[in-house]
């Protein structure tokens, strides 16, 4: 009885070292910190933007039309007179939300099948591989405005097609994990003993297909930004009035000449939020790496 006590508890602290290990290995890269603190501060302005705005998002001026950054519109104004400011914090909401929403929607999908296909194998297999296999032959992109010109013009929809157009993505990574996790010896194990396969495959294949997968995603999400901004600069995205940095670099595109700062900031902030999920999925990747752990 005391042994099998000891052992039950050492099970129990094995996780818990792992996560401090992993935790201790990110905190010491600088670079993933730096890319947490940046996907932190874009996340924090969305939330608190009524709190932080200092004018209407949508209210427009004839008497401010693209005024230059100043100590009344921090960031300028753009064609109709709107504070850039505001509307870039508004817009910051959906561009996080519509990456993490297609994300969520692509691992809900994509992780069960690509689950399936490795732990099955046989027909199933090869099904679920030949569809991924034809939807990886089209460009990330291409696919996404396919299935948003589709679909209609909205942010809900361009969520959709994103998410959609990334499940490919999590069936090929889930997929080739499970078939190197389902011939260790505790999975083995789990079948002599007669436990049903989708019970081995919740409770021993996906947790140990789990830390590759929140790395794909947190890298995925900044490709998602970058694809609703394309696809808000196309018109299938967020619908006017609504800010968006996609749409704001859509405008702006008219004016590089005359108010260049229109373009800049909606440019530099997809620039950081992207750089900041890179460098956290870069983080988490060197952190969860079980052959350092």
């Amino acid at each position: 009885m005391t042994a099998q006590v000891t052992t039950a508890s050492a099970e129990a602290i094995a996780p818990k070292r792992k996560l401090g290990r992993a935790m201790t290995k990110f905190l010491k890269n600088r670079s993933a910190v730096f890319g947490g603190a940046l996907v932190l501060l874009f996340v924090l302005l969305a939330i608190f933007a009524p709190l932080i705005a200092t004018h209407d998002p949508f209210q427009t001026s004839f008497t401010t039309i693209r005024k230059p950054p100043s100590a009344a519109f921090w960031l300028g104004t753009d064609e109709l007179g709107r504070d850039i400011f505001t509307r870039m914090l508004y817009g910051s909401r959906a561009s996080l939300m519509a990456g993490v929403i297609s994300v969520t929607i692509a691992v809900i999908v994509g992780v069960p099948l690509g689950l399936i296909a490795g732990y099955y194998g046989g027909w199933t297999d090869a099904v679920i591989s030949r569809i991924t296999e034809a939807l990886l032959a089209i460009p990330f992109l291409i696919l996404a405005i396919a299935l948003a010109a589709f679909l209609g013009p909205s942010l809900t929809n361009a969520m959709i097609a994103i998410g959609l157009s990334a499940v490919p993505i999590f069936i090929r990574l889930t997929r080739g994990q499970a078939l190197a996790v389902k011939t260790e010896d505790y999975v083995e194990g789990a079948r002599a003993i007669g436990l049903p396969n989708p019970l081995i495959m919740a409770r021993y294949i996906f947790p140990n297909v789990l830390p590759p997968i929140m790395v794909q995603a947190t890298i995925t999400v900044a490709t998602a930004i970058i694809a609703e901004a394309s696809l808000s600069f196309l018109g299938l995205g967020q619908q006017p009035p609504n800010p968006s940095w996609g749409s704001m670099l859509n405008t702006a595109k008219n004016f590089m000449t005359q108010a260049p700062w229109m373009s800049i900031f909606p440019g530099g902030a997809i620039f950081l939020v992207v750089l900041g999920f890179n460098l956290l999925g870069d983080g988490l990747r060197d952190a969860l790496d079980p052959r350092d752990n």
